[in-house]
C-alpha cells in the first residue's frame, strides 16, 4: 500500500478544488444566458472513476449534490462502453436527475488507457422544450408537458460529434442560446480534464488512488465528529407547501424524523404527504440535496466537500411522496421544495442545536416571463432573480443575511447588473431597494427583504409564477418574530391589477405592465427587547426599521 503523505494529501485536496473552480470560471466567462453567466445557476464537479465526489464548486448548492448520483448512474448505464473523448448529456429526473432544466455534461477522464475520473458541469438552461418556453409549467401533470427528457446519451463519441443526436436534442429546444451554453459546459469539462491529466502525470495513478481514498476517510471522520456533537435521539419537524398549481387551498406537509446515533444521522421522510397532481413534486436527488445542504449549515464549514462527507448520512425518501414523485409525474418545482424541507429539519434540531440553527429563511417566490424583444425581434426568457431574493433567518449572535435569497441557493444566485438586465430584456427597471420592516424582529433580526419594480417591455408576454412564502412567512426562533410575506402584482396599462397565484400561468400580458414584487425578510432569533440599542437606532436612521416598529416590536424609547 502506498504511504500517505499528509502534505501531498493537502495538495490533492487543494488541486481538486482549484480544478472545479477553474471549470466554474470557464462556464461563467463562456456562457451567454444571464441565468448562467450572471446569476451563476450552475455547478462544476470532479469525480473518481466510480462517480465518487472528489470536489465541487457549489455556485448553486441545490444542484451540487445532484451530480454524483447521476455520475454513478451513467457509469453503470454504459459499463465498459466508455471511451476517451466521450461527452455525455443528461437531465432525466427519473434516472437520478434533479430538475429538467438543469442539464448536465459529463466527460470521462482517461489516463494511460484507464478510466480514472469524471468532470461534470450542470447548469439551468433557458429552455428545454415542453409546453412552456423557459420550462416552468404550473399546469403540467406529467413530465412530457415540462421538458425534453434526456437520459444518458453520448453527444460526442471517441472525440467525434454525433450530429444526428445533437440535432435531435436541439430541434426540441426553442432558443439558440441553449446550444451555445451547452457547448460552453462541454468546454469547461475539457478544462477540468486537462488539469486532471496534468495532476496524474505529476504524481501518478497509484498516489492518486491511495490519497483520494485517504481524503475520503479523513473527511468522513471529520463529519462523524460533528454529528457526534448532536445529542443522540429522535427528532421530528414539519414544513408546509401551499398550492399545487391546480387545486385552490391545497397544502402539503413535509415531515422528517431525524435519528442521531453516535456518529451517524438518518433523515426519514416516510411520513411526508403523497405526491401532488401538479408540478409541485420533488425527485429523490433534489430532496436529498436539500437535506445535505441544510445539515451542512449546522456543522463545521471547513469539512471538505467530497464523498467522505456524505458517508455518515442516511436519507430515506419513499417513492410516491411529494419529495420523491413516481414516474411519470411532473417535478419541475422540486428544487424549490428545499425551503419547506429545510424548515422541517431546522424545527426538528433547534431544541438540541440552538446555537447552530438559523430561524426560518424567506421562501422563494419567483417569476419567469417570455416573449419577443421588439427591438431585437428575438425570443427572450427572463427569470427575475433580483426580485425574488429575500432575507435569511438570524441565528444566535448574528443577524440574518440581507437580500440573500432562498436557502437552496444560500447566497449563490447573484443579481443581474441593472444595465445588463435592461440590455438583455426589453424591460425597464424602476426600483430595487431594501424593504423597511421586512425582517423578523429579534435580539438578532432576520435578513432584510427587497422591493422590486420594472416595466415589462414586450407585447403579448407569457408570464409564469412559481414559489411559496405568500401564505406563511419565515418563522422566528426562541422569541424572535416572523418575517414578511412574499407578493407579486401586475398593474396593466389599462388600470387593471392582477395578483397571480404562487404557481400560475398567465398569457397575453401587455407591454407597459408594471411588475411589482416584494420578497420578505427572514425570521428573527431571540427576544427583540434585548437587541443592541445602538444597532437599533442606527437601523432606524437608515430606514431598515421604522420608528414605529422600533417602539412596538423592540421597545425602543424615544
Amino acid at each position: 500500500m502506498t504511504k500517505i503523505d499528509p502534505i501531498l494529501l493537502s495538495v490533492y485536496a487543494r488541486t481538486f478544488r482549484s480544478i472545479t473552480d477553474e471549470m466554474s470560471i470557464s462556464v461563467q466567462k463562456t456562457t451567454r444566458s444571464p441565468i448562467l453567466c450572471e446569476a451563476k445557476d450552475f455547478v462544476t464537479g470532479l469525480y473518481d472513476a466510480d462517480g465518487n465526489m472528489l470536489e465541487q464548486t457549489e455556485n448553486l448548492p441545490i444542484l451540487a449534490f445532484s451530480l454524483a448520483p447521476v455520475c454513478k448512474y451513467i457509469r453503470n448505464f454504459f459499463g465498459d462502453d466508455l471511451h476517451e473523448g466521450d461527452v455525455i448529456f443528461h437531465n432525466d429526473v427519473f434516472s437520478m436527475g434533479n430538475q429538467n432544466n438543469d442539464v448536465a455534461v459529463y466527460k470521462p477522464v482517461f489516463f494511460e488507457g484507464k478510466l480514472v475520473a469524471w468532470t461534470a458541469v450542470k447548469g439551468h438552461q433557458a429552455d428545454i422544450g415542453g409546453n412552456v418556453q423557459g420550462g416552468y409549467n404550473p399546469r403540467a401533470t406529467e413530465v412530457w408537458q415540462e421538458a425534453l427528457r434526456i437520459p444518458p446519451v453520448k453527444v460526442v463519441e471517441k472525440g467525434k460529434l454525433r450530429k444526428d443526436v445533437w440535432d435531435l436534442i436541439f430541434a426540441n429546444i426553442r432558443l439558440e442560446i441553449v446550444n451555445h451554453d451547452m457547448r460552453a459546459q462541454m468546454g469547461a469539462c475539457t478544462v477540468g480534464e486537462r488539469r486532471m491529466i496534468e495532476l496524474l502525470k505529476k504524481y501518478g495513478v497509484k498516489n492518486y488512488e491511495s490519497h483520494k481514498t485517504a481524503l475520503f476517510e479523513a473527511t468522513r471522520k471529520m463529519m462523524e465528529a460533528e454529528i457526534a456533537t448532536i445529542p443522540n435521539g429522535v427528532y421530528e419537524g414539519e414544513g408546509m407547501v401551499y398550492f399545487d398549481g391546480h387545486h385552490d387551498g391545497s397544502k402539503f406537509t413535509i415531515r422528517v424524523t431525524i435519528t442521531v446515533k453516535d456518529k451517524s444521522i438518518r433523515f426519514d421522510y416516510s411520513k411526508t404527504d403523497p405526491q401532488t397532481n401538479g408540478f409541485v413534486n420533488g425527485t429523490f436527488t433534489s430532496s436529498a440535496s436539500a437535506t445535505i445542504l441544510t445539515l451542512l449549515q449546522m456543522v463545521n464549514p471547513d469539512i471538505p466537500h467530497n464523498e467522505g462527507m456524505v458517508q455518515p448520512i442516511e436519507i430515506i425518501i419513499p417513492e410516491g411522496t411529494i419529495l420523491n414523485a413516481a414516474y411519470p409525474k411532473a417535478t419541475t418545482f422540486g428544487n424549490h421544495l428545499c425551503p419547506p424541507n429545510a424548515d422541517s429539519i431546522i424545527r426538528a434540531l433547534a431544541p438540541v442545536m440552538p446555537d447552530r440553527v438559523t430561524a426560518g429563511w424567506n421562501n422563494l417566490l419567483s417569476s419567469l416571463n417570455t416573449g419577443v424583444d421588439p427591438e431585437k425581434n428575438e425570443k427572450y426568457v427572463d427569470i427575475c432573480f433580483m426580485g425574488m431574493k429575500g432575507g435569511s433567518g438570524a441565528m444566535k449572535g448574528t443577524d440574518g443575511y440581507d437580500h440573500i435569497g432562498m436557502i437552496d441557493a444560500s447566497g449563490g444566485v447573484l443579481d443581474q447588473d441593472y444595465e445588463m438586465f435592461e440590455q438583455q430584456t426589453p424591460h425597464r427597471l424602476i426600483r430595487h431597494e431594501y424593504w423597511t420592516d421586512s425582517a423578523g424582529a429579534g435580539e438578532w433580526r432576520g435578513g432584510i427583504g427587497i422591493e422590486t419594480e420594472f416595466v415589462l417591455g414586450a407585447d403579448d408576454m407569457q408570464f409564469v409564477t412559481f414559489g411559496d412564502g405568500d401564505f406563511e412567512p419565515a418563522f422566528g426562533l426562541f422569541g424572535g418574530g416572523e418575517g414578511t410575506l412574499n407578493s407579486i402584482i401586475l398593474q396593466y396599462p389599462d388600470g387593471r391589477t392582477v395578483t397571480p397565484k404562487n404557481k400560475d400561468l398567465i398569457m397575453g400580458v401587455p407591454k407597459g405592465t408594471l411588475y411589482v414584487q416584494k420578497a420578505g425578510g427572514g425570521g428573527g432569533y431571540g427576544d427583540p427587547k434585548k437587541r443592541n440599542r445602538a444597532a437599533l437606532k442606527r437601523e432606524v436612521r437608515d430606514g431598515i426599521i421604522s420608528a414605529q416598529a422600533a417602539r412596538v416590536l423592540y421597545g425602543l424609547e424615544e
